[in-house]
């Protein structure tokens, strides 16, 4: 039977609504972007969960990927082979999936028979180990690659190898909102009359607002009338580890400057609709983020497409995005000269208007629809460039071609039969065996299995005091001066030997 490239069903793997995150929200507008352009396709999506109880998923959804659970992942690769799914959209950040460096997802992209088209939000100029090994495999699952920026597809290119012809530049999609005057807006929230400065999106340390929020005093001395809007809620794993205690210490910080009259903490994950009504009333859009290395920003392209002036830092996608006049740069944690930049514009209201302009028309490039588009275009040229050589083991497996799944691992009693020392040589039963100590060998194969968990995503707080152990051990049998290696230690941790031997 000849092959079609006709695309009838396409899969959206990510994050995705209602849970409160980046990935997920781009998922759910670039999904809903491409079922209104194209409504003969269907458009479904395989979420990642990071919550047991899952979401409250809207009807698209038909299949969920715990995070952590490695062989959800191959159940996932059969549900989209079984289901005829022409085409995989994948949205990949290192962070969403299970696993050492995310790798858990590489398990779903082995077993698949169609083609992957993989989104990266992230792409890392300098990767560890881990994660080039898992970019390296991803690139070589995924028949095209996209990226958000030319800085993005650059770095494909320099520092992992990926040929230029299998790399698309896709902006990041913003809603299609009309040009308006900010003032249009203001009375909404009851700032009419003021100038108005934003910073939206989920909070975190990384977004640098303590730096904007230095600049502002120096902003309020020349504009008394200014209001800076902190818009979005704590991010869920900030909440988790640590409360509200990094939102508590930016409004005491607030306090200390003396600003408390002059800037709103929103602290709520605003939907589309409410999220345009603030952009709308803003005068100048603010990231001050930290890290220069990164690629993709999406509160930036929304604020920048939507016809605000910018403030921003240099990190790349800034850098880009507002070169030739369309936006303003301070330098990293530079708070006065952030402030400066923002007087600069306040005063100078034709700068402002004309940078606006240049953002918006440039933004009509960026609107949902057209990302759509490019996204199907990307996904026909991925279907009919994909090959036989590409295609994946077949769905239905005997038992000795599953023969690598694993049952559940169970550690209880590998933990059972270690202390703050090490793992005992040897048990009586399910018993440790005090009389016999410890030795060298065994903690060094333990101390390598808890390697090898690490690598496939197995990792605990337990697992991890008993590698440190393993690991303490080691050192510690190894005797400088006679550069031998001990291998016996009896339970009171006295070695039973005085120079060690060959064996460890």
């Amino acid at each position: 039977m000849p092959f079609s490239s006709e695309i009838r069903k396409i899969a959206f793997i990510a994050d995705y609504v209602p849970r409160k995150c980046g990935i997920a929200t781009f998922t759910h507008h670039l999904r809903s972007a491409v079922a209104i352009e194209r409504p003969e396709t269907e458009c479904i999506v395989v979420p990642v969960d990071d919550a047991a109880e899952g979401y409250d998923y809207p009807a698209e959804v038909r299949f969920q990927i715990p995070e952590q659970e490695w062989e959800g992942y191959r159940r996932a690769a059969d549900y989209l082979n079984f289901n005829n799914v022409d085409v995989v959209c994948l949205q990949h950040e290192f962070g969403i999936f299970g696993g050492l460096s995310g790798g858990h997802i590489l398990a779903l992209l082995r077993d698949l028979r169609m083609p992957v088209v993989t989104t990266l939000h992230t792409v890392l100029k300098e990767p560890n180990s881990s994660q080039r090994r898992v970019m390296a495999q991803l690139a070589d699952r995924s028949a095209r690659i996209v990226v958000m920026s030319e800085t993005g597809k650059s770095l494909l290119r320099t520092v992992y190898d990926i040929p230029e012809e299998r790399i698309d530049v896709i902006p990041h999609g913003i809603p299609d909102m009309p040009f308006v005057d900010p003032n249009f807006f203001k009375d909404k929230f009851g700032v009419e009359g003021k100038n108005v400065l934003l910073t939206f999106g989920l909070l975190s340390p990384n977004k640098g607002i303590e730096s904007a929020l230095k600049a502002l005093p120096l902003v309020v001395k020349a504009f008394p009338n200014t209001v800076y809007i902190v818009l979005g809620a704590t991010h869920p794993n900030l909440v988790r580890e640590q409360g509200e205690s990094y939102r508590r210490s930016l409004e005491r910080l607030t306090k200390d400057l003396g600003i408390s009259k002059n800037v709103v903490f929103y602290n709520r994950f605003v939907e589309l609709n409410e999220l345009t009504e603030f952009i709308g009333a803003a005068d100048i859009y603010i990231t001050p983020y930290l890290n220069p290395a990164q690629v993709t920003s999406g509160t930036l392209a929304y604020a920048f497409g939507c016809g605000k002036a910018v403030v921003s830092t240099p990190y790349w996608h800034a850098e880009e995005l507002l070169a030739d006049g369309r936006g303003v740069l301070a330098p990293f944690g530079d708070s006065e000269a952030m402030g400066r930049e923002i007087c600069g514009l306040l005063r100078d209201e034709t700068k402002r208007h004309a940078m606006r302009k240049r953002g918006y028309m440039m933004g009509r490039e960026m609107i949902w629809s057209r990302v759509a588009n490019m996204y199907m275009d990307s996904f026909q040229h991925a279907r009919r460039h994909y090959t036989e050589t590409m295609t994946r083991p077949p769905v239905i497996r005997t038992l000795e071609e599953r023969s690598e799944v694993l049952p559940t691992l169970r550690l209880g009693h590998l933990l059972k039969m270690t202390d703050s020392t090490g793992v005992f040589q040897h048990a009586m039963y399910s018993v440790p065996n005090f009389r016999e100590g410890y030795c060298t060998d065994d903690n060094a194969r333990a101390l390598i299995l808890t390697v090898l968990l690490e690598e496939i995503g197995h990792e605990s707080e337990a697992m991890g005091r008993a590698q440190a152990a393993y690991s303490a051990f080691l050192e510690y049998a190894f005797d400088p001066a006679s550069g031998w290696v001990r291998n016996f230690m009896s339970f009171d941790r006295g070695w039973l030997e005085d120079t060690g031997s060959e064996d460890p």
